[in-house]
């Protein structure tokens, strides 16, 4: 009688290089949040950066909050030049387009490490960088709100 239950042929668990099994192999890993928590103590877009220490934590939200403002001015500038050639205005286009869902991924990367700090700061260096070069308070009366006529890119979406 054959008591395997279809095991057979299955090979064993991997042995690790110390002689244990792979279960035992979490309690080297860390854990990750996977709710929103507040603290220095984070690991944000890179292994063990910005570590333990409160200026690279500062560092760290400063530089979430500038791409987040990068992506709103890449969203809202004109930086092609009426007049330019088919061809190259769409390189460049596309050049700035790979560079704004570059910089929105990175953000949306950071935010997933689930510090409430770092998603405060990328909500700010949107919300600043939309105020400045997207809304109507910096805009004199007579300028176009039209999207497809004050931005070199299409609105993002999701």
């Amino acid at each position: 009688m054959n008591h395997d239950h279809g095991m057979e042929g299955m090979a064993p668990p991997p042995q690790l290089t110390n002689g244990t099994s792979g279960m035992h192999q979490h309690k080297m890993m860390m854990m990750m949040h996977m709710t929103f928590f507040w603290g220095k103590n984070a690991e944000i877009l890179f292994s063990g950066w910005p570590g333990m220490r409160a200026g690279m934590y500062a560092l760290a939200l400063i530089f979430v909050f500038v791409l987040a403002f990068l992506v709103e001015w890449l969203s809202h500038s004109r930086l092609i030049k009426p007049g330019s050639s088919n061809v190259s205005a769409g390189l460049v286009q596309t050049f700035l387009h790979a560079m704004r869902v570059g910089l929105a991924y990175l953000v949306m990367l950071a935010v997933m490490s689930f510090n409430g700090g770092v998603f405060l700061m990328a909500v700010a260096g949107h919300t600043l960088g939309f105020l400045l070069f997207g809304s109507r308070v910096f805009k004199k009366n007579t300028e176009v709100l039209s999207y497809d006529k004050t931005s070199d890119l299409p609105p993002m979406s999701c």
